[in-house]
């Protein structure tokens, strides 16, 4: 399966390359108008690219720290554990002309899934990317919780592949502003 290039986000204002098999949360549910969220067909990956209000009281690093200790406060996460934070290279970026900064989180946040008492380990990996002239903080999300039991999926499912890190860097430094309207009057 190949990836989804150019697929239209946020009614067209962004758009971004999707990794295979990615499907559109908000076919199957109600998702908030600041989000946009994927699944993976198989896995119990997610992605998720918000749009939130600039965090203008904290700056570079402390600012995807501050993004992620946010995240898990609304996961009710029972353990939050940053392991590395470090810059991007703007140049890299679709974005580049309107990220003033940009940063790429990876840590753990133990979690329980909606209806259920225990809680796991997920992987997450975040991109921040601040766009100050928008006063927007542009915050992007890869799940990885722990792998299931893949031998209970049927043959055709075994054919597709978990998303990496590779995939969601595509997606991050493919994420580009069509209609900076988007954001109201400037």
């Amino acid at each position: 399966m190949e990836p989804t290039r150019d697929y239209p986000l946020f009614g067209g204002a962004f758009s971004a390359t999707l990794p295979p098999g990615a499907i559109d949360v908000s076919d199957l549910r109600p998702v908030p108008d600041n989000q946009e969220v994927f699944c993976h067909r198989v896995t119990d990956q997610s992605l998720i690219i918000e749009l939130l209000e600039l965090q203008a009281h904290v700056q570079g690093e402390e600012a995807a720290r501050y993004h992620f200790e946010d995240v898990g406060g609304v996961q009710e996460a029972r353990a939050v554990q940053v392991e590395t934070v470090q810059p991007l290279v703007l140049e890299n970026l679709a974005l580049r002309g309107c990220c003033q900064e940009a940063w790429l989180l990876s840590g753990q946040q133990q979690v329980a899934k909606e209806n259920q008492q225990v809680a796991k380990y997920v992987a997450l990996h975040q991109a921040l990317l601040r766009l100050p002239q928008y006063q927007t903080d542009l915050l992007l999300t890869f799940n990885q919780p722990p792998p299931e039991n893949r031998s209970s999926l049927g043959p055709e499912n075994l054919s597709i592949l978990p998303w990496s890190l590779g995939d969601f860097e595509q997606l991050v430094t493919s994420l580009t502003l069509h209609d900076p309207n988007i954001f109201g009057p400037q």
